[in-house]
């Protein structure tokens, strides 16, 4: 069967499958990353299923790829194995992720395999979603400031040719010119810790892979510069007020400022205090 010629996500007869797969991806849990491994098998038939689905012409096939690597990327540290806060075996999680990966590529191969190849390839991942549904990330109560956030790294990335972009730039230098290296660098410490205790941890690498593809979309007349050293800061002070306002209900106040306070002038904004704290924050 020849593969319907497609060019966006949105013009796929099976989208809402491939979003539903690709939304839950970022919420699987540890409990649940033992499951998938314990279904998964690489059978005749899943090989001949996964061999057809990854062929050059399989339907959008380089976004696949494209969600592989997205995979590896928000896993990291489960396959590392290396972090004390983990309770997977590092071995479970890469046979959980060929799981994952498994159901990505059924998703979006849907019109060119079988009925029986579409049902092995995607096995594993039915046994914890037996249905498709869409939970979209959840940033949190400040995910409408995150987007707004996200929105304005590509006017930064162009400020060389753009007014806005240079304004923005100039408010977080001005925002960061207070800043203690040592004390930022402790508050994303602190962030982090509490990204793992919240179990957010995979959601900020979301945050910081999301930030990091618009903060790298250069102006056409500058692909071919190179990333300063001042860009990789600034970047950092973008990403270090995204996890603040992803954790801010886990990290403490002192974090939370030092964070917040180089992009306070692209976001202004005043952190709500906890019930029953009248204190302003």
């Amino acid at each position: 069967m020849s593969a319907p010629t497609l060019h966006h996500t949105a013009d796929h007869p099976n989208r809402g499958e491939i979003f539903s797969v690709l939304a839950h991806m970022i919420h699987l849990g540890d409990e649940q990353l033992p499951v998938l491994a314990e279904h998964w098998a690489n059978t005749e038939l899943t090989a001949r299923a996964r061999s057809k689905a990854l062929s050059p012409d399989s339907p959008l096939i380089v976004e696949v790829l494209s969600a592989f690597d997205s995979v590896s990327f928000l896993f990291a540290e489960d396959l590392d194995g290396t972090a004390s806060y983990l309770t997977v075996d590092p071995t479970v999680t890469v046979v959980a992720l060929k799981a994952v990966r498994d159901a990505i590529a059924a998703a979006y191969a849907k019109p060119i395999l079988s009925r029986d190849e579409y049902a092995e390839l995607l096995r594993p991942w039915r046994a914890i979603f037996p249905s498709n549904s869409i939970t979209e990330p959840d940033f949190g109560p400040d995910r409408g400031d995150i987007a707004r956030l996200f929105r304005l790294l590509p006017a930064l990335a162009g400020r060389c040719h753009d007014d806005m972009g240079q304004m923005l730039w100039q408010s977080i230098a001005a925002g960061a010119a207070g800043v203690d290296p040592v004390a930022h660098h402790a508050a994303m410490e602190a962030a982090w810790n509490a990204a793992v205790v919240t179990r957010r941890r995979r959601l900020w690498r979301l945050a910081r892979r999301t930030g990091t593809e618009a903060f790298g979309r250069r102006c056409s007349a500058c692909t071919d510069s190179a990333g300063t050293e001042e860009d990789v800061q600034v970047l950092t002070y973008c990403l270090g007020g995204v996890y603040a306002m992803l954790v801010h209900d886990a990290l403490d106040d002192d974090s939370y400022r030092v964070l917040y306070q180089p992009i306070a002038g692209l976001i202004p904004r005043q952190r709500q205090a906890p019930a029953g704290d009248t204190d302003s924050r």
